[in-house]
Formats: C-alpha cells, structure tokens, sequence
C-alpha cells in the first residue's frame, strides 16, 4: 500500500514525498483510516513504528477540514499529551513537517523552563498543543489555556505515563476536556491499569495492535558475548576500535553504570555522553543532539531515560548489562534496523546475567547467537542461582529513583516514632 491510497489531501502527500516517504507502516496503515473518520482508536505500538505519523497525519487533515470541524479562532483544537520533553518536541516536529502547505499552527509546552515564551505563543493563534503533563496544568491554572474547544485529544506513551506517575495529572486534565471530543491512546504495552484507563476515556474504540512485544526486527542481527563483570568494559573498548562502529548506543540498568562507562571511554579519547533522569533535561537534549550530529560517537544510556530516544541511522546497540525485564532488552534491539537496513545488537552477558538471557530468549522464541571470538571469554556456570527477582514494588522505588524523586514510604511517621523509641 502506498500513503495515497488512504485518501490523503495533496499537502500532506506532498510534505511526506519531500521526506521520501512513500509506504505507511503497519500502525500507520491499520489507524489512519479509522481516525479520519472520527473514531476512537486504541493503539498499542513501539514507539519506533511511525506511531506519531500514525496520529499526527489524519489528525492534520481532520483541521484542515473545515466542513468537517467547526472554525473557531484562536481556540485550540488538538491536545497531545506526552510524558517527557524530549518526545514532546519530537513530537512538534514531526506536525511541522507534515503541516507543510497547511494553515496550521501548532506549538510544544513543557516545564523546567521559563514560560514566558510560552505563554507569548499561546496568545496567538495555536491550533495543535503538544504539552508535557506538569507544564499544561500549570498554565491552565494560571488561566493561559483553555480546554473547551478540544476536538482530538492524543495520549501518547501511556504505559510510560503510569510508571512516571502522571495518572492523577491525566485524571485532571481529563475534567477540563468537553465531552464530545475524539480520542487517540496509544500504548507500547497493554497491562491491566492501561486498559482500565482507555475503559474510561474511550468510546467504542477501534483496537490496533502492531509488532507484538515478543517479536524482534528481523533484520537485525544479535550475538550475545559472555564475559565477567569486570571485563565488560574492556570488551567495549575493544569493540570499539573498529572503526566501523561510529555510532554506538550503550545500555545500562542504572545511572552509576552509564556515568562509570562514560568515564572510561573518556579516558581513552572516545567521545562519549550519559543520558538518565539525574541529567537536567538541557543536558540529556544535548546530548542527544550531539548524538544524532555524529559529534558524540557513543551514547550511554539507561533504560527509562531511552525509551524516546528516536534516532534514524542508528548502527549498533550494545547491551552492557542484560535487562531483568525480557521486554526491555526487545525495546534496547529495536533502536536498530529501523530505515530497512540490517545492524548489529551485541549483548554483554556475566555468568550471574545468564539468567536474564535465558528469559529473553524465551521471549522471543529465538537463541542467539554466542560470540567467541574475542579475548575475554566466560565460561558460564549453568548451574548458578539466579539473581534475587526484582518485585514491582522494588521496581517502583527504583524507577522513582532514576526519575530523581523520593520513593513513598508508608506511614512514615509510625516507622519514625518507632526508631525513637528503640534508640531510647
């Protein structure tokens, strides 16, 4: 199929011929339809699919149909909300580019800086608001944005919006929505507390579902190195005299990790950046930046601080730690092979790590490949204990961590009291 057999006004062709677009995806092809003709959609993709054309496509043309959409002045029509800053821009973006030729003014809002460019912008004509959960209630409160006139309203990453705590913030800007609106939800994973939320906001929705979290792209090609813990990050360094990898993503479960490696790789002249949630915002969209213009040749990264990473011609993703969580590692694998072309996704796996392996091979339904052709190799104990099970609720605790917060404690004031009186 081809973007212009889905009924697409000649503007938009035109802007997705200008970015040699000419295949919808998967998610793109099964939603579109359906939301140009003002249904609700339940969508559960990868970030990586095309997803936000997925939305941002039929939506532009829905506004530039004033039969079909009542034209009102200076009111916004069209809400976005993300979790993170950075897919919020990408986001913005992306309507730029396919609002090209189109009346159409859209503009991204977002906290931790100052609003008074922002709230500038809003004054004038804004058609397409793409905002950040914590900005967007704030300026409401202030009496800077009104929610009256939403026609489309899109949540996007809303699994991530859960993890990031944000339901609460959802459920307020829900209120301030008029009821007769149409809404986009879109998912990469679908647990319980997900579709208990689409059940509230959503009206006889069309389900799409694409690329299933088991799955894996096919062109990319994993290999699996076992090595010690303390000879990972020789490893690496030795990976990376190949000249060939000059654009490396490098996963760590936790922020200590991906600064130590950093630090490592700068002492050997490689140029290398850390992105997780202890770096400012400013710091992790220069260095993702920097990334994407080749300044920086490797990036480190965490995995709740990647997950909107969005880069094109992405040649090599290194696991330098194997995710306790089998779905993750797919997430991590995906980042390549995503323009058609065929990468590599290298996996660093210690004798204590072996069990997480075996959990994603499990996932999905494939063994991969052991390399051995290196100077460290591991003989893996089979037979050792797996690594104590991290529980949801630890899990919670730690990703509130990454995100720089301070865990909730239950009845704080009752543990208190009691390390009082047992001090005496």
């Amino acid at each position: 199929m081809l973007f212009k057999d889905l009924n697409l006004i000649k503007p938009i062709l035109k802007a997705l011929e200008k970015k040699w677009y000419t295949n919808p995806t998967p998610i793109q092809e099964k939603a579109i339809p359906h939301i140009l003709k003002w249904r609700d959609l339940l969508g559960a993709a990868q970030t990586w699919t095309g997803k936000t054309a997925a939305f941002a496509i039929p939506t532009l043309q829905l506004l530039a149909n004033e039969s079909k959409l009542e034209n009102r002045w200076r009111t916004i029509k069209t809400l976005v909300l993300t979790p993170t800053r950075e897919l919020a821009i990408q986001i913005e973006e992306n309507f730029t580019e396919y609002s090209t030729g189109l009346n159409i003014k859209n503009m991204v809002i977002f906290g931790w800086v100052k609003q008074g460019a922002q709230v500038k912008k809003l004054k004038s004509w804004v058609d397409i608001l793409i905002a950040t959960p914590g900005r967007l209630l704030d300026l409401m409160q202030q009496w800077y944005i009104n929610l009256k006139h939403i026609e489309v309203f899109i949540l996007d990453e809303a699994d991530r919006m859960l993890d990031m705590w944000f339901i609460n913030d959802i459920k307020k800007v829900l209120k301030e929505l008029p009821a007769k609106k149409q809404t986009l939800f879109f998912s990469a994973t679908m647990p319980k507390a997900i579709h208990k939320l689409a059940d509230t906001i959503l009206k006889d929705p069309i389900k799409v579902e694409v690329t299933p979290v088991s799955s894996t792209a096919d062109k990319v090609k994993q290999k699996v190195y076992f090595v010690s813990k303390t000879n990972k990050i020789n490893l690496l360094i030795d990976l990376l005299n190949d000249k060939k990898m000059n654009s490396v993503l490098v996963f760590t479960r936790t922020k200590h990790w991906a600064d130590k490696v950093v630090k490592q790789l700068d002492k050997l002249n490689i140029v290398a950046q850390a992105i997780h949630w202890n770096k400012s915002q400013n710091a992790r969209q220069r260095a993702l930046k920097n990334f994407k213009s080749w300044e920086t040749r490797v990036l480190v990264a965490t995995d709740i601080a990647a997950r909107w990473i969005d880069i094109d011609d992405l040649s090599y993703v290194i696991n330098y730690e194997v995710s306790n969580e089998p779905e993750t590692y797919v997430h991590r694998i995906w980042r390549t092979g995503r323009a058609g072309n065929s990468w590599l996704a290298i996996t660093f796996c210690d004798s204590e790590e072996y069990f997480y392996l075996k959990d994603v091979q499990k996932l999905i339904w494939k063994e991969i490949e052991v390399e051995t052709d290196h100077s460290f190799v591991l003989k893996i104990d089979k037979n050792a204990k797996p690594l104590k099970k991290t529980t949801s609720r630890n899990r919670e605790r730690r990703d509130k961590r990454e995100l720089g917060k301070r865990p909730v404690v239950e009845n704080r004031k009752r543990d208190v009291r009691r390390l009082k009186n047992k001090r005496g």
